[in-house]
C-alpha cells in the first residue's frame, strides 16, 4: 500500500500534467487557434475544455497537499500546507508550491467575474498564470517526491515528466510570443 507521500506525489504529478495542459490550450486560443481550421481539422470547443482542465488541475493541485495531513513520516499540520515556511521538509520547494496554488486559485476565480472585472484587469490578472506556470515547474523539480532529503535526480522518471511538460510550456509560450509579433507587424504594415 503505497504511503500518502506517495499518493500525494502521484496526484502532484497528474496536477502538472493537467497545468501544462491547461496553459497550452490557453496559450493557442489566446493566438487564434482553431481546431476547425488546422489541426485536427475538427471541432473542438477550446475554451470549454481549457476551463475544465483547469477546473479538475486547481482540484489536483488542492488533493495534493491535502493528502500529507494523512503522511505520519513526516506528519504535516495543516498550517504546514498553509504556510509551509514551517514546514517539517523541504520549505522552500513547499513555499514555492503553496504560492503557485494560490496563483492559480486566484486566476480561477477571477475567471468567474471576467465579465464583472471587463476584459482588460481579467486579462492583467490571467498573466500570473506564467508566473504560477515557473513556479510550478521549479517546485516539481526540485521537490524531493520522497520526502527524505535526497538529492535531486533529474533524469528520474517524475522530474523527465515535468521537464517535459515545461520544455512544452516554454515551447508554445515563445511561439505565441512570435505568432503576436508576426500578427503586429502584418497588422502595421496593412494600416
Amino acid at each position: 500500500m503505497p504511503s500518502a507521500v506517495e499518493v500525494s506525489a502521484y496526484v502532484a504529478l497528474v496536477a502538472v500534467g493537467l497545468l501544462a495542459a491547461n496553459l497550452t490550450l490557453g496559450l493557442l486560443m489566446a493566438a487564434g487557434f482553431n481546431p476547425a481550421r488546422h489541426w485536427p481539422h475538427r471541432s473542438l470547443k477550446l475554451f470549454r475544455l481549457h476551463n475544465w482542465t483547469g477546473y479538475i488541475a486547481l482540484t489536483a493541485a488542492l488533493i495534493h497537499p491535502a493528502i500529507l495531513l494523512f503522511s505520519t513520516s513526516p506528519p504535516f499540520r495543516l498550517i504546514d500546507l498553509i504556510v509551509p515556511v514551517w514546514s517539517p521538509v523541504q520549505p522552500v520547494s513547499n513555499v514555492l508550491g503553496a504560492i503557485s496554488l494560490y496563483l492559480v486559485i486566484v486566476v480561477v476565480a477571477t475567471s468567474y467575474f471576467r465579465r464583472a472585472l471587463g476584459r482588460h484587469l481579467w486579462r492583467t490578472i490571467h498573466y500570473a498564470t506564467y508566473a504560477a506556470a515557473v513556479i510550478f515547474f521549479v517546485h516539481g523539480l526540485i521537490a524531493d517526491p520522497t520526502v527524505t532529503g535526497r538529492a535531486i535526480d533529474y533524469i528520474d522518471g517524475e522530474k523527465v515528466y515535468v521537464e517535459i511538460c515545461a520544455a512544452v510550456f516554454m515551447i508554445v509560450t515563445a511561439w505565441r510570443i512570435r505568432h503576436r509579433r508576426t500578427r503586429r507587424r502584418a497588422e502595421l504594415l496593412r494600416a
